[in-house]
């Protein structure tokens, strides 16, 4: 049995590794983000276009409840008023339903918007889906994008301790 369950576990491994190595790329910096409408927690439509003039931090994460996802959401929520006093917009993204986002933000105390891709079609524009065989999640990725539309921070190899504070300090060094 442990065997087995080993075997499992590096085919899952290689078959992330071969997703990601074959895999397209994230929208470059400099092009303009793709555009998206997706159900928010509270069920009503939330489109990337209504935040057009205003700073976004929209990241991607695989699963509401688990432990990384958790912490990367907290961690969003506690710097929250920094990301309001620099005029940004936090939206986060995952493959779950608008109503497990809903519980997962009464659950948390989170305040800013987590939407609902469940068709994956806005991860997979933004190549932040990571396919496990029968089952797809969406990548830990993070774009900014400014006032105009545009990608102008992409972050792939992110550290969900860590990653609000990182964020934070790009968006110091992009608002100058």
């Amino acid at each position: 049995m442990v065997k087995g369950f080993l075997i499992l576990v590096v085919c899952l491994i290689l078959l992330v590794s071969a997703s990601r190595i074959f895999a397209g790329s994230t929208p470059p910096v400099g092009s303009m983000a793709p555009e998206f409408t997706l159900s928010s927690q509270e069920g009503t439509p939330v489109s990337l276009k209504e935040y057009r003039g205003k700073w976004v931090v929209l990241y991607f994460y695989p699963k509401d409840f688990t432990s990384g996802c958790t912490i990367e959401a907290h961690n969003f929520q506690r710097d929250l008023a920094q990301y309001q006093q620099r005029g940004v917009v936090i939206l986060g993204v995952s493959v779950d339903s608008a109503d497990s986002h809903k519980q997962f933000c009464t659950k948390e105390g989170l305040n800013f918007k987590l939407l609902a891709d469940t068709d994956h079609k806005v991860s997979s524009a933004y190549n932040s889906l990571t396919n496990l065989g029968i089952v797809k999640i969406a990548s830990r990725h993070t774009f900014i994008i400014n006032p105009e539309g545009k990608v102008v921070r992409v972050f792939t190899e992110v550290n969900p301790n860590q990653h609000s504070a990182e964020v934070l300090a790009a968006l110091a060094e992009l608002q100058k």
